[in-house]
């Protein structure tokens, strides 16, 4: 089957990584490509007889990347399975991946021809924001602030299935003392739940361990909030699908990310686990290796 992914974003939220996850998978990559080729380079890859190809679109490529939004309509109504991954990180985090690289904003020089003086780190992430908030909003959002390198392709891995006939519905746990993760569509708190945190025996392990499980599973107020978030996601979730997209996030958050939060994404998990495709995920947990 021939599958197109669209890697595209805020500069420095990580797509060099996601390309580079997307070549280890067998897709046949290309990096900067001018909005104006896109539609050529994925006629010319079909013809080649190439099943797996990615692309990366972003304020460096040449072009009105305006046009994007259409550009991606007009494929998808042709028929091409196309897959679009918008990354972006929170401003803190992008001021200090720009720190540690010591690499200039991509926009930076076109703003300085156009102002007449240097804009400020800032200033070019706020611009690109603006530029790129059409394509944001109708696309899948991943949100790499404090995300591992490693955990960004491990996502990217799952991520990249084709088959676009249902709505991918993903559970992801996170931690309120990092923030809300911005590429959530509904946000749960937890943090209101019994805390195995307290325990000292409890306290090392996480929410996808038996003990910590057990030991949440005792309490009414665990197994009530389990049913309300699903009993909501049972009414709603086919009026997201008629509104056709193809993604749903369900965040889950407690304190540290840990216990609480990881118990209950993995049991919604279990609830929806005739619905397909769907993937569970958690932020504040690092995989341990990456096949």
């Amino acid at each position: 089957m021939f599958h197109v992914v669209l890697i595209t974003g805020i500069s420095g939220s990580g797509k060099s990584v996601a390309i580079r996850q997307l070549e280890d998978q067998g897709y046949t990559c290309i990096d900067n490509l001018p909005v104006k080729f896109l539609h050529d380079f994925i006629a010319s890859a079909r013809e080649d007889g190439l099943e797996k190809v990615a692309v990366a679109i972003d304020v460096r490529s040449p072009g009105e990347l305006a046009n994007l939004p259409d550009v991606i309509s007009a494929i998808r109504a042709m028929g091409t399975p196309l897959q679009v991954i918008f990354l972006e990180a929170d401003d803190r985090t992008l001021k200090q991946r720009y720190s540690e690289s010591r690499r200039r904003h991509p926009l930076a020089y076109r703003l300085q021809l156009k102002n007449g003086i240097a804009p400020s780190l800032g200033e070019c992430i706020a611009h690109e924001r603006e530029l790129l908030a059409p394509l944001r909003d109708h696309e899948h959002v991943i949100d790499t602030s404090d995300l591992p390198p490693i955990q960004l392709r491990s996502w990217i891995k799952d991520l990249v299935v084709p088959d676009n006939n249902n709505v991918l519905l993903t559970f992801e746990s996170f931690a309120f003392k990092k923030g809300v993760p911005s590429d959530a569509d509904l946000v749960f708190d937890v943090r209101f739940l019994p805390n195995p945190h307290y325990d000292k025996d409890l306290r090392p392990l996480t929410g996808r361990d038996e003990p910590v499980a057990t030991w949440l599973s005792q309490f009414d107020s665990v197994s009530e909030i389990i049913n309300d978030i699903t009993a909501y996601i049972q009414k709603w979730l086919p009026y997201y699908m008629q509104d056709t997209r193809s993604y749903l996030t369900v965040a889950i958050g407690c304190t540290g990310g840990q216990h609480r939060s990881v118990y209950v994404a993995e049991e919604l998990a279990k609830r929806f686990s005739s619905h397909r495709p769907i993937r569970v995920r958690h932020r504040s947990q690092v995989p341990k290796n990456l096949t």
